[in-house]
């Protein structure tokens, strides 16, 4: 088990360098774009151009500002914003993960019950009234747009119904640190794990259910039945089991997107000061230094998500523990 930990490790180390040198060049070596000038500002003389260049270094050949850039981002960790002058990087997106965590976390856990909850019911009442009924909600799930919902949970949770007994215990906009209250924490987080969640409900839902009647259809249930096995035990000890490999898949996929700065139109609707909105604010504002480390940080946590993605696959499913 440790050669292929080791494998993957060095997988993800190739993968992260081959981002970084694609991002870095986009940025920092595209033509006609030149991070000078957005630094200078419009009218700058090319007096002041040529400052700036010097000052960051960027006019020195491009392997040796790639190199300074990524000593300045992974080891000296100085890296300051072009914007913001004196920002620093690192601390910046340290200090705005726990806020994404706890978004992406929180959503994750209700879409992973919920979206089993649907599957099983969907597939157990397949061609029925309650299956019709879940998938159709599903879709309409998956139709809606994230910032759309939002933005109606936020006008029906804080402007019109706010003061009824329904919803006089959602918080304002923002965040509070689990660390500082968490009763706060929880309640300024419910409303966006529930918008966040909508979607993958909708989706893991529908695609469990699929998976769970293709399921059906193989050897190995009709055997479980012969055997005289229960529907429930069928379900759960072999038909669902197979099954949550397509899941798992999309789950850690999903999960290592959101976290490394997906949820951003959640973030910014409920102004939460998470990976997200950083990367949208960077983004407005063309902060090359930001916009690197943020598509870094989300670069490791995809490929992190893939690496524990085949841990499970193999746990899952014993053909693909055998094959290795």
């Amino acid at each position: 088990m440790l050669l292929p930990i080791l494998r993957r490790l060095a997988e993800m180390l190739f993968v992260m360098l081959g981002i970084s040198i694609v991002v870095f060049l986009i940025f920092f070596a595209t033509p006609g774009a030149d991070p000078s000038a957005r630094i200078a500002g419009r009218n700058a003389t090319p007096e002041t151009l040529a400052q700036v260049r010097h000052s960051f270094g960027l006019d020195r050949p491009l392997p040796i500002q790639y190199v300074k850039v990524m000593e300045k981002l992974f080891v000296t960790r100085d890296l300051t914003s072009f914007v913001n002058r004196g920002q620093r990087v690192i601390p910046a997106v340290i200090e705005s993960t726990p806020v994404t965590l706890s978004l992406v976390l929180g959503a994750a856990v209700i879409w992973v019950v919920f979206g089993i909850l649907v599957g099983v019911v969907a597939a157990a009442t397949r061609g029925g009234i309650t299956d019709r009924m879940l998938m159709f909600l599903g879709l309409v799930g998956v139709s809606m747009p994230v910032f759309w919902v939002g933005s109606v949970l936020n006008l029906v949770t804080q402007s019109r119904f706010h003061n009824t007994w329904l919803f006089h215990w959602v918080p304002g906009l923002g965040y509070t640190p689990l660390t500082q209250n968490p009763w706060l924490w929880f309640k300024s987080l419910v409303i966006p794990w529930v918008t966040l969640a909508i979607l993958y409900i909708g989706l893991y839902g529908r695609v469990l259910r699929a998976n769970l009647v293709e399921a059906y259809q193989e050897d190995f249930i009709r055997t479980a039945r012969a055997k005289g096995l229960s529907e429930t035990r069928i379900m759960f000890r072999h038909a669902l089991r197979t099954s949550l490999i397509t899941f798992v898949s999309m789950f850690g996929l999903d999960f290592g997107a959101l976290v490394g700065g997906g949820a951003l139109l959640t973030e910014v609707v409920f102004d939460l000061p998470g990976v997200g909105r950083l990367t949208y604010e960077a983004l407005q504002n063309l902060d090359l230094p930001f916009i690197m480390a943020t598509v870094m940080y989300s670069s490791f946590f995809v490929v992190v998500a893939n690496a524990i993605v085949d841990i499970a696959y193999a746990w899952l499913d014993p053909r693909v523990r055998d094959a290795r």
